[in-house]
């Protein structure tokens, strides 16, 4: 059986993260991230005639891989929206949910899209191509300012400032509005021996700001504490520092400041409880195999019954 579009995308951590959803046969899941529906294709496996799968994506390249399957929906949105998808399928709650937070294969290997600076391309980086925004409109338009904060925070570089100032200075004289005219101005900023990690980096920081990916991520958690019933399961792919320190504050505390709040006799709040205490990666063979998922982490929580789930029933 194929379990992916081959040049799609290449599902990490397969085995392990449909594992951890428990998948019951006549159960609700939800893969928030279809891809090139590796995941997807591996749930849909282990239900039964009565189950049920939804999967989203933003991007319509993702839905020419969509299972031809009676018990699989489409959905094209951003997961952010996933209390409002849920709604109008009449499919809450579930019992689990997974997401994969990578950047698929074919992204970064679509030389038109302007997701690397392997390829020249317009600098576009958007997930839905009908969003507004594109790199572009990033690095033409923002404040000298807005940009040194965006390659610190997203991209955790430490010469963020020096990079927007060259920046500004550039667009100046003229528009940056290609990969090749990005990699001009950033090239001579960064060292030799760390340039392509570094470059991505670069690449990394302006992706997250042009996709809105960590408010998404953070209304996806949100959202999951109501979707899912009690005993169901949150299974999350990360592939940067900053989305697995929230996935591990949010499962840790219920918020992504890790903020652990206890109620009057000093019981945890928490909506979660972590089924991996020690989080998961791939082994050496899946990373030799697939070199792009050497940085993954995968992180299961199981949602925990709470007060108001009594008061709602």
């Amino acid at each position: 059986m194929t379990l992916t579009a081959p040049t799609y995308h290449v599902p990490v951590l397969l085995t392990a993260s449909v594992d951890g959803l428990n998948v019951r046969p006549d159960g609700t899941y939800v893969d928030v991230t279809l891809g090139g529906a590796g995941h997807s294709r591996e749930i849909l496996r282990r239900l039964g005639p009565d189950g049920r799968l939804l999967g989203f994506d933003q991007d319509l390249d993702a839905q020419s891989n969509a299972p031809d399957d009676a018990r699989f929906t489409f959905v094209r949105s951003n997961f952010r929206y996933l209390a409002n998808w849920l709604r109008y399928y009449d499919a809450a709650p579930v019992d689990g949910i997974l997401a994969d937070l990578g950047v698929s294969s074919h992204h970064f290997d679509d030389a038109t899209r302007g997701f690397s600076f392997r390829f020249d391309a317009p600098l576009d980086m958007r997930m839905n191509v009908r969003a507004r925004q594109t790199a572009a409109d990033v690095v033409n338009r923002y404040a000298e300012a807005d940009l040194a904060r965006i390659f610190q925070l997203y991209g955790e570089l430490k010469n963020g400032r020096r990079l927007a100032a060259a920046l500004v200075r550039r667009r100046a004289e003229k528009p940056v509005e290609t990969v090749e005219n990005l990699i001009e101005v950033v090239r001579p900023l960064i060292g030799r021996d760390r340039e392509k990690k570094d470059m991505a980096r670069v690449f990394q920081a302006l992706r997250i700001e042009v996709n809105h990916e960590m408010d998404a991520l953070h209304e996806l958690l949100d959202a999951a504490v109501r979707a899912l019933r009690p005993g169901g399961r949150l299974v999350v792919l990360t592939y940067h520092s900053l989305e697995d320190r929230m996935v591990k504050n949010y499962v840790r505390a219920g918020n992504i400041d890790g903020r652990v709040e206890q109620d009057f006799f000093g019981n945890r709040l928490a909506p979660f409880r972590a089924v991996n205490n020690r989080v998961i990666i791939p082994d050496e063979a899946e990373q030799t195999a697939n070199p792009r998922s050497r940085s993954a982490k995968l992180r299961i929580a199981e949602r925990v019954a709470l007060p108001e789930d009594t008061e709602e029933s």
